[in-house]
């Protein structure tokens, strides 16, 4: 159906647009220079028209996530919304179930959502959740970083059979990217053991350095569009910013095989801290953030705290059990046979207590310290942080002094003599915000051809929101800013209207996408792989192999990328 979106202020720094007023054309699912006889015309009437949301790194399905909903009853019970004539019943606020994560990011605006952490033996799980999962565009990472084969091959100095192997798991796990979470560290917690960057994993004589600059090189040399996307070691611990830095250098001599980066590092907040325990725990966002200034080949996401009572779960199962030694709430504890790990536990973030107030702030500062918005992107790790529904007032903190000055009024006194936030002046613009929430998010993915623009050609996928930026004034405003980003005025997906004034008006679905690697150092030492892969699964697996892959009947929408 053709659309005409005219009258709109329009932001799309893909294109260098930043605030012009002019008209959107679809035709059927595609941007398009011109649409002549429109079915439907939109009249934006100066309000704020954007791409669509891309959310580059939430935790939104799979075993994980279902199993910190089964935890979390008293969760489950909030949000709760019933069934409506379009839309099937909704619950949960931190953890919320498939129907109500489609319908709540079309209503901010997001048209794109990525589970950040898929282990390969619950593949098919992730994807049954996904097909459950209405409107959005969706793709997984799969986890690759404690995987028995994988520290075998980087021990041998083998990267053709790594390559081999990682080619062969996207291809057997529907995967988009290669996610790698506290390295080594996972493997080290079957032992009740955990690894910084360059301490040998027990019983395999490797390191997480080792580790990550091996598939750093792997998947440059497969041409996959989204480069290694890291949770580095040391997670949540007092003085680990020096641990986040040399990760970052650790692969700063590699080559991007396109024009990106060659790590992007997630929820950086969690990685950016001083100290030498809690008692004297302190921000380090300036530090993380001077790196970033000076160097190309790393982007990071924000994973930004706010205070409510939110659910964490994370591949890092040692980082979980820590937390539960310092809470005492209820905790759960997962083993993925040869190939990853889980914890979840529940968090309630408060701000008098100064460690929470403090990564409070040092979500907001990262924002602010990071000169170019390209570089960073606007998450809170949903659930970790806090659920991805805090978004618009993470924005209005970020474009707005005066809100940070009422919300400081509030926290800890530890945030005056520990962080900066009181000391940054920054109020970020339209387009910075736009950037970090579409634009920077689908050029790291390697997916900026189709999403995070409005350009010709580009996926129909817009946000209108009822914001006048002409007239505005974010930092007078930033309570408009909480309100009116959370329900969109219009959202467009893939050419249809599926939110009109906040409410669900369609409910298409959404496709998967996947990368297939086809190159030829994909496939040189495939049946040699398969060999030493096979014996594994003999000799340790409760599943055969010939069960382990997810079939196409799982992907009842797939997008293929074939890369290589």
């Amino acid at each position: 159906m053709g659309i005409l979106i005219k009258n709109g202020v329009v932001y799309d720094p893909a294109q260098g647009i930043y605030g012009e007023k002019m008209d959107i054309s679809i035709d059927g699912d595609k941007i398009v220079e011109d649409v002549s006889s429109p079915e439907r015309v939109i009249d934006a009437e100066g309000r704020l028209v954007v791409p669509g949301g891309v959310e580059l790194h939430s935790h939104i399905a799979g075993g994980k996530v279902n199993a910190g909903r089964i935890m979390r009853p008293e969760d489950g019970r909030k949000g709760r919304a019933p069934r409506g004539r379009l839309t099937r019943a909704c619950s949960g606020f931190s953890i919320l179930n498939t129907f109500s994560t489609g319908y709540t990011y079309a209503r901010m605006g997001y048209t794109t959502t990525f589970e950040a952490a898929m282990p390969p033996l619950l593949a098919r799980h992730t994807h049954e959740e996904f097909e459950d999962m209405p409107i959005t565009d969706k793709g997984a990472l799969v986890l690759l970083d404690n995987n028995w084969m994988t520290m075998e091959y980087v021990k041998a100095g083998d990267l053709d059979r790594l390559a081999a192997y990682v080619s062969w798991m996207f291809g057997a796990t529907k995967a988009y990217g290669i996610k790698i979470v506290n390295p080594g560290g996972v493997e080290a917690w079957g032992w009740g053991k955990n690894c910084s960057i360059n301490d040998p994993v027990p019983h395999f004589d490797v390191t997480p350095k080792e580790i990550i600059r091996a598939l750093a090189k792997v998947n440059e040399e497969l041409k996959l569009p989204h480069s290694i996307h890291i949770h580095c070691n040391d997670l949540g611990h007092p003085g680990n910013f020096e641990t986040t830095l040399e990760t970052y250098e650790a692969v700063k001599d590699i080559t991007a095989s396109s024009d990106r980066q060659v790590m992007h590092a997630t929820h950086t907040q969690f990685h950016a801290y001083g100290g030498s325990s809690w008692k004297d725990f302190e921000s380090k966002a300036d530090a993380i953030a001077d790196y970033v200034n000076k160097n190309d080949h790393i982007t990071i996401d924000l994973g930004a705290v706010m205070f409510c009572d939110t659910t964490t779960m994370t591949a890092d199962g040692p980082m979980e059990y820590s937390l539960h030694t310092l809470s005492r709430r209820k905790w759960s504890n997962h083993d993925v046979e040869l190939e990853t790990g889980s914890g979840i536990i529940p968090v309630a973030y408060s701000p008098k207590v100064p460690v929470n107030a403090i990564q409070w702030a040092v979500g907001i500062e990262l924002a602010l310290l990071i000169e170019d918005p390209w570089k960073v992107v606007l998450t809170t790790d949903h659930p970790n942080g806090c659920p991805f529904t805090f978004y618009p007032e993470i924005i209005a903190l970020l474009m707005s002094k005066p809100k940070r000055e009422e919300m400081l009024k509030g926290v800890s006194d530890a945030v005056g003599r520990r962080a900066l936030i009181a000391t940054i002046d920054r109020e970020l613009t339209w387009g910075e915000i736009i950037t970090m929430t579409r634009s920077a998010p689908a050029k790291i993915l390697g997916l900026s051809e189709s999403k995070g623009t409005l350009r010709v050609g580009a996926d129909a996928d817009v946000a209108i929101y009822d914001i006048m930026p002409e007239s505005f004034d974010p930092a007078k405003g930033y309570r408009e800013i909480e309100e009116k980003l959370m329900r969109t005025f219009y959202t467009v997906k893939g050419g249809e209207v599926v939110v009109k004034d906040g409410e669900i008006v369609a409910t298409p679905p959404g496709r998967t996408y996947w990368v297939n690697p086809v190159g030829e150092r994909a496939h040189a030492m495939r049946e040699e792989m398969l060999k030493d892969l096979e014996a594994k699964f003999d000799a340790y697996y409760t599943v055969s192999m010939a069960n382990y892959p997810v079939q196409d009947e799982y992907l009842s929408h797939p997008l293929e990328i074939r890369a290589g």
